[in-house]
């Protein structure tokens, strides 16, 4: 019998949403992401899309079931002093991140988006 390998090779989480222009707006405008597609099963359904920056992907849909709120991702950057320099300067109302450096040595900005999905976008150092 012949040996498989089985190769993994991407995450994409599937965070839940709300209100689409709140989070098209956090998304797009406040973290810089940008929009790859839009889908609805038909007129009057819930909007499923995904966004990306570089090689991060996130799914964000309105759908019942697809995923809790709240939940948590941390996703690696490079540059992150820029980062966090670019999203003070939006003058996001509702959040204001700090940029920390964590215990084990990585700088980090956290974040919750406007669903209470919170987002860890972290260096390593």
């Amino acid at each position: 019998m012949e040996e498989t390998t089985i190769k993994v090779k991407s995450l994409t989480p599937i965070l839940r949403i709300f209100d689409v222009s709140m989070a098209k707006d956090f998304y797009l405008n406040v973290l810089g992401f940008s929009l790859d597609w839009e889908h609805r099963y038909g007129e009057n359904f819930p909007l499923y899309l995904q966004v990306s920056r570089g090689a991060c992907k996130l799914h964000l849909s309105e759908h019942f079931g697809d995923s809790s709120p709240g939940i948590a991702l941390r996703i690696e950057v490079e540059g992150i002093e820029y980062f966090h320099k670019t999203l003070l300067s939006k003058d996001y109302k509702y959040a204001k991140p700090g940029l920390e450096v964590a215990d084990w040595g990585d700088t980090e900005i956290r974040l919750r988006d406007p669903f209470g999905n919170k987002l860890v976008f972290y260096e390593n150092r």
